[in-house]
């Protein structure tokens, strides 16, 4: 396959996984659409390996700087029926893993997705994400311990502030 054709062939696994990380359709596919632009202009960058990878390392380095760019801004938070915490029926399990999600430290969020949704191995994972193999192993661990806590009703834990 050429380059072009593998990239054309990661986008549905670049949107599932920009989904995933923004919570909004509009942002997803911009995200992706720049992930794309900047692929296709830095083709000359990519020494071989694997493309998918080097998109998603695009792809996690784009999210980083717009949730850096949102955090400059105010937030607003409208209130939906939907938030209610005594939800029940078959949906509310998806929505509490929703939560849980929301409530992971970026990079252990990024780290099981990659893992969990787009089926990376933790070496993909830690290139992607540009640290050790071990890091990626603690951040999954970390993940996952949150998320049973949660869906297990504990209170969640406190996050560090930098």
């Amino acid at each position: 396959m050429s380059f072009r054709q593998d990239i054309e062939a990661a986008i549905p696994a670049l949107r599932r996984y920009a989904r995933s990380l923004t919570r909004e359709a509009e942002s997803a596919d911009d995200l992706v659409q720049d992930t794309l632009v900047r692929a296709l202009r830095s083709e000359h960058l990519f020494h071989g390996g694997d493309v998918r990878s080097w998109l998603y390392t695009i792809l996690t380095n784009l999210n980083r700087n717009r949730l850096r760019s949102l955090a400059r801004r105010p937030t607003l938070t409208s209130i939906e029926d939907d938030d209610a915490p005594d939800a029940a029926g078959p949906e509310a399990g998806g929505r509490d893993i929703e939560r849980a999600l929301a409530l992971l430290v970026e990079d252990q969020r990024t780290a099981l997705l990659l893992v969990v949704l787009e089926g990376l191995t933790y070496r993909e994972v830690a290139e992607v994400q540009g640290v050790p193999i071990g890091t990626v192993m603690s951040r999954l661990s970390r993940a996952r311990v949150q998320i049973k806590a949660y869906l297990d009703g504990e209170r969640p834990a406190l996050r560090r502030i930098k």
